[in-house]
């Protein structure tokens, strides 16, 4: 067994280093306080750990969970939507309520795998494109910060791109140290607290932030989640649940300012292959020891909460494009790959990547709903049979 904890281990530390920094500012992007994000952060790991622990022993898969990084990058660019943290859970609340239903309605579940895979993959890239720009605009605007960080970064990818941006993120806090001394440490309350917030729920966030962080988290973490398991030859996926679950905690844990959990995709890879154990039918121990890990991370939710406050915005924002270009690239091969839907898939990725507030909703929502119109006006009608028309020879 000691072969799976371990790969729990490295999966749960690889998840949480490569995109807590992501978390922590798309939290901060919509109006959290320090004390709010980490609070967002230590509900995050403590419902991750629980839902993996209790269903990878359940059902003896290695199902191992976290918080949807293309859903933090949606509330970055969600800032220019509201600054009202309060607002910002609601649509948490919105996003996780979805999710149940689509656990529960196989109508919807249908509706959301029936959105065009273009259409889907040009959304994610959309949103993640104004951050993957950051690691150049940051090698340019404040070099001696960030060029080791992607140096890092760069020379791991080649040997041992598993820990790539986890040792970045270390990098990082070395630059941020050596910047701020000791400040980081003593800026804020490092202990961990659950901070609650009372949500509003306005329309208009809703549709901004809600559905895009609803969408992007079932198209580009939850589905790729359950195809990573299935790759691995396990086939009795309690899907149902798994959304239920996973909606369920999610809407319970808005209130102390997380954002989305799901399945997880990368830490699934790394729990549900061979490299876990030899026997799929004991690598469910892997899932239960990510979960056990993730309740230590969360004691650490203060400190990098304190250390993404410290650190120059545009620093963080790089790190976090590193971290997503894994996800970028998929997004536009997935959105890229038939010829035909090209056009509605570039229209998509541009109006999302824009940033454009219209009528007080947010680029992601208008992207989806432009795209699919394109998609549908250029996708070219089926002709009626000419006995329909009733032109056809007689």
């Amino acid at each position: 067994m000691i072969q799976a904890i371990v790969a729990g281990l490295i999966g749960a530390v690889t998840g949480f280093a490569s995109s807590f920094a992501i978390t922590i500012a798309g939290l901060r992007a919509v109006g959290a306080s320090e004390e709010q994000a980490a609070s967002g952060l230590l509900i995050l790991c403590l419902s991750q750990a629980a839902i993996s622990m209790v269903y990878s022993w359940r059902y003896r898969i290695p199902l191992s969970f976290a918080w949807s990084t293309p859903g933090a990058a949606v509330l970055v660019a969600g800032a220019a939507v509201t600054n009202d943290f309060s607002a910002a859970v609601g649509a948490f609340i919105v996003s996780g309520v979805l999710i149940v239903l689509t656990g529960l309605w196989p109508a919807l579940a249908r509706l959301m795998t029936s959105i065009p895979k273009p259409i889907a993959g040009a959304m994610l890239a959309g949103t993640l494109f104004p951050m993957c720009l950051a690691p150049i605009t940051a090698s340019v605007s404040i070099p001696a910060l960030a060029l080791p960080v992607v140096v890092t970064w760069l020379v791991l990818q080649r040997s041992s791109p598993r820990w790539a941006v986890a040792a970045a993120m270390v990098v990082t806090a070395v630059m941020v140290g050596i910047a701020a001394g000791s400040d980081w440490l003593t800026g804020g309350s490092l202990a961990p607290a659950v901070t609650l917030v009372a949500p509003s729920f306005d329309p208009l966030v809703i549709v901004s932030l809600g559905i895009p962080l609803y969408v992007v988290t079932m198209a580009g973490q939850n589905v790729p989640g359950f195809a990573v398991l299935s790759t691995f030859g396990y086939r009795d996926i309690p899907v149902r649940p798994v959304l239920i679950g996973s909606g369920l905690l999610s809407a319970a844990g808005a209130f102390a300012g997380g954002h989305q959990m799901n399945l997880a995709a990368l830490s699934a890879a790394i729990m549900a292959g061979p490299d876990a154990h030899p026997d799929p039918r004991e690598r469910w121990v892997a899932g239960f020891s990510g979960g056990a890990t993730y309740v230590v991370l969360g004691l650490c939710a203060g400190l990098a909460s304190s250390l993404v406050t410290a650190a120059p915005p545009l620093l963080i924002t790089a790190v976090a494009g590193l971290a997503l270009l894994g996800a970028f690239s998929a997004g536009i091969v997935s959105a890229f790959e038939e010829p035909q839907h090209r056009l509605a898939a570039a229209v998509t990725l541009l109006v999302v990547a824009s940033g454009v507030v219209i009528a007080g909703i947010g680029s992601a929502f208008w992207g989806l709903v432009i795209g699919l119109v394109v998609l549908f006006w250029l996708t070219p009608r089926r002709p009626r049979a000419e006995a329909d028309t009733g032109l056809g020879p007689s």
